[in-house]
């Protein structure tokens, strides 16, 4: 029974630590997923406003551009994927990467292929273990991007844009990735980029209430367009990047609070189960004590 003890204890030992562990790691998440929540409201209001101008551009001026113009037959289409370096957060890589299956199976239904561009390692693990061509990918700095890993995300895709299919170029550009709504809630969504929708945006204007600004071009309305292309796309990606980072830290403060929860029920468990063995241990070593003790007497009784 004394070895029965010992291994309850030996557990309860083990599971505060890990308690320790898990505490400190939600500690940890709180923490950054406040300072990502200052940087996604900072971002937001430059990504809305861009898209705003480049909207007003393209509904002001007839200028056929990538940015604005719909392809006749779209053949080939790219999907940035944003996921994690990191575990420890639940589902929320697994609920990225599935939202990227589904649509990844939408474009293809539409005749597409579909070339795929990976952030983070929970995603090109994915991709690598399952031997998919992955076109290029970036890891190490999904808990805190700066806007330079946008534009470097960036760079290959706006290229691939600008090229014609026929020289590996797309007509279409994807994005996957978590929305921070709230500390409790993150959605996994999938937005278009490029071509961008303008009937959509212009929806989107009149639903806030906001009226699109009517500007002149100088030196013309197609030069304008290709100054805001390269700026539009890394303001979008540079918001989503940011988005993802706080939906992590919130998935991750989420999930070592339930670690954590589930470390102190099982440390009560293992606590009740401990006093039962010791107080089975006590009631034998007394039950041996009162034998021991009849024993004797009766020994000395027949003696006499």
């Amino acid at each position: 029974m004394g070895a029965k003890l010992r291994v309850y204890k030996r557990r309860i030992r083990s599971v505060t630590a890990t308690k320790k562990i898990t505490r400190a790691m939600e500690m940890i998440a709180a923490s950054r997923v406040v300072k990502a929540q200052r940087k996604v409201a900072a971002s937001t209001p430059y990504a809305s406003e861009l898209t705003r101008a480049v909207t007003a551009v393209a509904t002001g001026s007839n200028t056929q551009h990538p940015l604005t113009t719909e392809a006749e037959n779209p053949t080939r289409a790219a999907l940035l994927l944003v996921t994690s370096d990191r575990g420890l957060a639940g589902g929320y890589s697994a609920n990225v990467i599935k939202a990227a299956e589904q649509l990844t199976e939408r474009l293809k239904a539409e005749g597409k292929e579909v070339d795929a561009y990976i952030v983070g390692r929970k995603g090109v693990s994915y991709y690598s273990f399952r031997e998919r061509k992955i076109v290029e990918s970036w890891t190490g700095f999904t808990d805190s991007p700066a806007y330079g890993d946008a534009k470097a995300i960036a760079a290959p895709l706006i290229e691939a844009v600008q090229k014609d299919t026929a020289e590996g170029g797309v007509d279409e550009l994807h994005i996957v990735y978590t929305e921070f709504i709230s500390m409790m809630t993150q959605t996994a969504l999938d937005d278009r980029l490029l071509p961008l929708s303008l009937d959509k945006a212009v929806a989107e204007s009149e639903a806030t209430g906001e009226i699109l600004p009517l500007f002149d071009f100088e030196p013309s309305a197609e030069d304008v367009l290709d100054a805001l292309l390269p700026r539009y796309v890394e303001s979008r990606i540079y918001n989503a990047l940011l988005q993802a980072a706080a939906s992590k830290h919130a998935a991750t403060r989420r999930a070592m609070k339930s670690a954590t929860d589930n470390a102190e029920e099982l440390i009560k468990s293992l606590s009740r189960l401990a006093n039962e063995a010791r107080q089975a241990e006590i009631t034998q070593e007394i039950s041996e004590i009162v034998g021991g003790a009849s024993a004797l007497a009766d020994a000395t009784a027949g003696s006499d």
